[in-house]
């Protein structure tokens, strides 16, 4: 008789972030197949999401993926359900129309390594500042790169998990690294880097390093901030083979700057200043090649032949991946695009 350590994974009400919470379910003779990991329930009362005398709040498994670091273990990523069995208002994935998985996202993650001990990133000195940033983005050695054993470790249990990471690298200030995921599917693109989020905090444990998702954990200093720039296609974007669509669909988004910003994580404000790779909070511009742009058209998709994607440079390193996949999606499929003739 095989045992296995069923893992469910949520989110839970808090706000203006979300966090992730887990617990283990024991199964015998478990298949290894999503179909086949029963619903479960969670106090509510105690996650912001429910009153304490109706607490129960339904979890509907949705994701399955092996656990790396747990002998029999499975990591089960789950909407969460009212008790009616209609989603959660916390549940974002439950609005995303991706039914048919024609949007493929790439999202790039970056977050600091956190030293609970100094509420500072690691590689911070104590009663003082690191060097200007300059010398930490894609660094190597001691005096640059702050945490490699962990983020390696990282790496290393997305791969066996079976997760699509498609990278890493260390980033522009010090503690600040990233990791990209790829799927074709925005739901899935959304599990995915909420496992990889789950995986990376219970690393931290081991090495006594929080993860910081904050977009702006350092102030008004002259550090970047941490962002989860959303890279996205359709049919449309990766067949189009003219210009005209992809401004077409830029300028989907200049009427619905707010709408997206209310989707893209807090504290927004403190990140997109027009400086450090960003466009100003309240303007909106594309380009093509420009970081310092709303939505950036990338050099490859030009070199294509107007055959690629999108890159929404806005979204931040808290917000959820749901409901960024959500808005972009809602606002392409709002694009009016000329009736050209789509080159295959």
């Amino acid at each position: 008789m095989s045992i296995a350590k069923l893992e469910y994974i949520w989110l839970d009400g808090y706000q203006p972030i979300q966090s992730l919470r887990s617990k283990t379910k024991i199964e015998k003779d478990f298949s290894g197949k999503l179909e086949d990991v029963p619903m479960w329930s969670f106090d509510g009362s105690s996650t912001e999401q429910a009153p304490g005398g109706s607490s129960d709040c339904i979890l509907q498994p949705v994701y399955l993926v092996k656990d790396p670091q747990r002998k029999n273990g499975y990591l089960v990523m789950c909407e969460v359900l009212s008790p009616n069995g209609k989603p959660h208002p916390s549940n974002g994935r439950a609005l995303i129309d991706d039914d048919d998985n024609d949007f493929w996202f790439g999202f790039e993650q970056e977050y600091f390594l956190w030293n609970p001990d100094t509420d500072k990133p690691i590689g911070f000195p104590e009663g003082g500042y690191p060097r200007p940033q300059g010398p930490y983005y894609c660094s190597v050695g001691a005096k640059n790169a702050y945490g490699r054993a962990m983020v390696e470790e990282h790496l290393d249990a997305c791969l066996e998990a079976g997760l699509n990471v498609e990278g890493i690298n260390a980033e522009v200030a010090t503690g600040q690294w990233e990791f990209q995921i790829f799927a074709k599917g925005a739901k899935e693109a959304g599990d995915q880097v909420w496992i990889a989020r789950y995986l990376l905090e219970r690393i931290g444990e081991k090495y006594n390093i929080a993860i910081n998702w904050h977009c702006k954990p350092l102030g008004n200093l002259d550090w970047n901030g941490s962002g989860m720039h959303a890279n996205f296609s359709n049919t449309l974007l990766r067949t189009a083979g003219n210009r005209d669509a992809y401004e077409s669909v830029c300028e989907a988004f200049r009427p619905v700057i707010q709408e997206h910003i209310d989707a893209y994580g807090p504290d927004n404000h403190l990140r997109l200043t027009g400086k450090h790779e960003t466009a100003a909070i309240d303007e909106f511009k594309y380009g093509v090649s420009d970081r310092g742009a709303s939505i950036r058209i990338p050099i490859a998709t030009v070199e294509r032949g107007w055959k690629g994607w999108l890159e929404d440079r806005r979204p931040n390193s808290a917000a959820d991946p749901y409901k960024v996949a959500g808005r972009i999606i809602k606002t392409v499929k709002t694009a009016k695009v000329k009736e050209v003739e789509l080159v295959a």
